[in-house]
């Protein structure tokens, strides 16, 4: 229940970046969902593997590579997605940080009000 409410989170934050974001478009609701979705599974099998292969980068930025490698995966998803889309690198760096700091929110309010 946990990962399907985290899913729904991820793609209502999708939903909500593009409505606020210049740049970045969602078709709709299914879209989004795909999105999240994809986001997902590309955050866990790919960035790790770029941050991995891109550390030398990041230990000369303390860390701050790690929005740019966010951005691309972000842009890496509105390319593979139908429905999804991102139009340059300064939307995707931007909705990359908003999907994120969103969602987290959104996660640990829902989490704390189950805990009650």
């Amino acid at each position: 229940m946990n990962l399907l409410l985290r899913w729904l989170i991820s793609a209502g934050s999708i939903l909500l970046v593009a409505w606020l974001l210049e740049g970045i478009d969602v078709a709709g609701p299914g879209a989004a969902l795909v999105a999240a979705l994809v986001l997902g599974l590309v955050n866990a099998v790919i960035r790790p593997v770029v941050l991995f292969l891109t550390m030398p980068i990041g230990c000369l930025t303390l860390g701050l590579f790690t929005f740019v490698v966010n951005a691309l995966m972000f842009w890496l998803v509105a390319a593979v997605v139908d429905g999804f889309e991102v139009q340059g690198f300064v939307p995707a760096l931007i909705g990359s940080l908003l999907v994120s700091v969103i969602s987290t929110v959104a996660s640990r309010l829902w989490a704390d009000r189950g805990e009650r």
